[in-house]
């Protein structure tokens, strides 16, 4: 890994899969003094100023980030990185700011695709003790099984970058990730003919989506290896086999010893391919007061 002045660059304790890159505190500093310039409402409302911020990000790096960002995510034997402050200080580095980074980041591997759910290109939520929503996203209490994003929209979802802007009173939520490669069984189900079946993929109300699409699990990338694109809620099955198939699937994703299962602290980001990593999230412990707060952005590549 080449030195990038101003980055801390290793292996992430869980895996060597998972970059760690932590930006020392004096560059992030000077990060927010320009920042601070640029109001966040702008920054939603005019889409070119978000490539203004991730320009202004890659120059305080000398123009070297944007080449490791998207050389990580793209690499087969990578794809995905833990990004935060050296040193988190939550007094200093506010929700706004961090909305700021978690664009800046994006900008510099692609555009990032519509959120329905939050009717702009990112989407804020919440995850409390009590809970009426109709996914598992904000469901504390229960475990967040594996899967990929986008299954359910028409665009394409190369990349997914999940922040963690708050969090209190919080025992458990543990991050998990997943490489396809890792898998013990990518094998035997990339090979069942069901997996190249098209599924019907729909979504809960609370998503904003009208519509529903088609599509297999499994598909095969450029280079002929495999990609997939699942989640548990949302398929729905034509048939026996099918149904068989997705049970038989999750069962066997929950169940690898291959995860990766780390601590996310606030301020940090998971940045990772959507097409070779799934991820998730252990269930928290109960506790009346438990809050957290997450960012999501997803989207496509620069070609």
């Amino acid at each position: 890994m080449d030195n990038i002045a101003g980055l801390i660059i290793a292996h992430h304790s869980s895996s060597k899969r998972l970059l760690n890159i932590l930006i020392k505190n004096h560059y992030l500093d000077q990060i927010k003094e320009r920042f601070d310039h640029y109001d966040l409402l702008d920054i939603e409302y005019k889409p070119f100023l978000r490539f203004h911020i991730a320009d202004i990000f890659n120059q305080v790096f000398e123009g070297k980030i944007q080449q490791l960002f998207q050389e990580t995510l793209k690499d087969r034997n990578q794809g995905a990185f833990v990004i935060g402050p050296e040193k988190m200080d939550q007094s200093k580095y506010n929700t706004d700011f961090l909305v700021k980074v978690s664009t800046a980041l994006t900008h510099l591997v692609g555009t990032p695709n519509f959120d329905a759910m939050a009717g702009k290109y990112y989407a804020r939520f919440e995850v409390k003790h009590t809970d009426n929503s109709d996914s598992y996203l904000r469901k504390a209490y229960k475990k967040l099984d594996l899967h990929t994003d986008g299954t359910y929209v028409k665009e394409k979802t190369d990349w997914l970058l999940m922040m963690k802007m708050k969090e209190e009173n919080a025992n458990g939520g543990e991050s998990i990730l997943l490489h396809l490669d890792d898998w013990e069984d990518l094998e035997t189900f990339y090979n069942d003919p069901v997996a190249k079946e098209n599924f019907i993929w729909g979504s809960p109300k609370s998503k904003n989506v009208e519509y529903k699409i088609e599509h297999p699990v499994f598909f095969t990338d450029k280079e002929g290896k495999p990609v997939i694109s699942y989640i548990d809620q949302f398929p729905e099955p034509r048939s026996l086999q099918q149904g068989l198939f997705l049970n038989k699937l999750s069962e066997s994703l929950e169940n690898s010893k291959k995860q990766i299962i780390f601590k996310l602290a606030p301020g940090y980001s998971i940045f990772s391919n959507n097409y070779f990593l799934l991820h998730g999230r252990k269930a928290f412990q109960s506790s009346p007061n438990l809050y957290r707060e997450l960012l999501r952005q997803r989207g496509t590549f620069y070609q």
